[in-house]
């Protein structure tokens, strides 16, 4: 191409209002390599129990390079830095990042660790604009300096050069590239030496738990905790494929808690105590019942199919039509189709509408529709207003391209092992466990299952502790669990940080 044709290129690149500077000098041929970290800083202050917090936000996308010094990617992440710290080495920071895989980080970020939240009203339908941004009492800068990370293909997070964005997504992959942030900024700011956290959420916890073995035994970067919120690290658990009994029996209890909320059982005054009812009933008689396959007796299925009836709201006809299995999806949508309506995923509170009530699957997620309009308009005007980074790009919130694409290699994904590796190589290391009664997508017996099949010696099966929530797989949205949830992780890292 001639220098002529090269200027004409690049000046029709950049008088495109859709595309950034930084497109354009990534997708000029040849000259990937000017590519730089675009950075920028502001100063606030919030107000926590009656004192201010002031604090320096550092929004922006950080380049990443392959071994011969070529960008690959840039990494978009915002940085919350508390001010008049004297010695950072005893200021801990962490690390946070959601999962899908292809979400960014905006439900942490906005929902309950970030010195800022969205102001939500719970358990509704979709609000009407304008949302608003509230002071975070519950948040975590007041001990611990924050990173969101937002991995390539989420957030503005892209491949450059002859990357593509599908080069990021998979397990060890996004491990790897989350990994090389982690490292490139602990390194530039300075924190080495201080305590260091991570902190995740749903698939965010799968890449927690590689993350933390990846770094320790390539990095030497050793943490002292790991926060895990509506965790999944053995997809074994959650995966309702035929001859895979697992996932029927683990998300029971979740059921039964779901149709206690909607008043669809017998009325128990303890949801506590009758989820552990729930739980013996599941890992006893219902997977014995199943573990028999075909050779289980008719009269028996029917007695079973009556106590899964009974616990989860539903008829005995349609457990024994279900082959006792009931997945997921047909659960959602029956429990109120006497109604016309269905229940969430994420939260099984929510209660959505649907065009057909005969379907066997909702046509969208009533507890996901309710946090995506809030979220989005609030975090779209909070990146210009208040952190001052401007971008025309999307912003991805929740990009379906990296889970329909993901590598997950052969088997079912457990990096439930790379976390008892870990610990058993660093014994300081804990971990804080928070799951939702309500959950339908990492359901808390399942994450119990995980944990007591870990494998870990005795005498490190106290470094992991489990917390409970009245809500469901983002439980800040419950106002009670918002609170509790964040005395609980700001005392994890009270505790847990000499």
């Amino acid at each position: 191409m001639s220098l002529r044709a090269c200027v004409l290129a690049l000046a029709t690149l950049l008088s495109s209002p859709l595309v950034s500077a930084a497109e354009a000098r990534a997708a000029e041929p040849g000259t990937a390599r000017d590519v730089q970290d675009r950075l920028v800083e502001s100063r606030h202050s919030i107000g926590i129990d009656g004192s201010r917090i002031n604090y320096r936000a550092v929004a922006g996308t950080t380049v990443l390079h392959d071994r011969q010094g070529k960008p690959r990617a840039e990494v978009f992440s915002v940085a919350y830095l508390r001010e008049g710290v004297s010695d950072v080495s005893r200021r801990p920071v962490t690390y946070v990042f959601n999962g899908g895989p292809g979400s960014s980080s905006v439900w942490l970020h906005l929902g309950i660790i970030g010195p800022r939240r969205v102001d939500f009203a719970d358990a509704v339908q979709p609000q009407p604009a304008p949302y608003r941004l509230v002071d975070n009492a519950h948040g975590l800068l007041e001990v611990s300096d924050l990173v969101f990370i937002d991995p390539v293909g989420t957030g503005y997070s892209r491949a450059l050069g002859d990357a593509k964005d599908a080069d990021f997504h998979g397990v060890k992959e996004d491990i790897e590239s989350v990994g090389q942030f982690i490292r490139l900024w602990t390194q530039r700011n300075g924190r080495w030496n201080s305590p260091k956290y991570l902190a995740g959420e749903s698939y965010g916890t799968t890449r927690a738990a590689g993350l933390v073995n990846h770094l320790q035994n390539n990095e030497g970067m050793f943490f002292n905790g790991v926060m895990l919120i509506s965790s999944i690290l053995n997809f074994q658990t959650a995966r309702f494929a035929p001859g895979n009994d697992l996932p029927y029996i683990l998300f029971l209890p979740t059921y039964a808690a779901t149709a206690w909320y909607h008043g669809r059982i017998q009325p128990r005054t303890d949801l506590a105590a009758f989820l552990a009812e729930v739980r013996a009933f599941a890992g006893g008689d219902y997977a014995a019942a199943l573990m028999l396959g075909d050779r289980l007796p008719e009269e028996q299925a029917q007695a079973i199919a009556g106590r899964v009836a009974a616990y989860t709201g539903t008829t005995p006809a349609f457990v024994r039509n279900n082959n006792l299995r009931v997945p997921i999806f047909r659960f959602t949508k029956e429990l109120l189709r006497d109604q016309r309506r269905s229940v969430g995923r994420l939260d099984s509170r929510y209660v959505g509408i649907d065009r057909d009530a005969a379907d066997d699957r909702f046509d969208a997620d009533p507890s996901y529709t309710a946090i995506l309009g809030p979220y989005t308009a609030v975090l779209g005007d909070y990146l210009r207003s208040a952190l001052k980074f401007e971008d025309d790009r999307k912003y991805e919130i929740l990009s379906g391209e990296p889970g329909r694409n993901w590598k997950w290699g052969s088997g079912f994904v457990n990096t439930g092992e790379d976390l008892r590796e870990a610990i058993s190589r660093n014994p300081h290391l804990r971990v804080y466990v928070a799951n939702g009664y309500y959950d339908l997508a990492t359901p808390f017996y399942a994450t119990e299952y995980t944990f007591d099949h870990l494998g870990l010696e005795p005498a490190l099966r106290g470094n992991v502790s489990m917390s409970y929530f009245e809500s469901g797989h983002m439980m800040y949205q419950h106002p009670e669990s918002l609170a509790r949830l964040g005395r609980e992780l700001r005392a994890f890292i009270g505790a847990t940080a000499p």
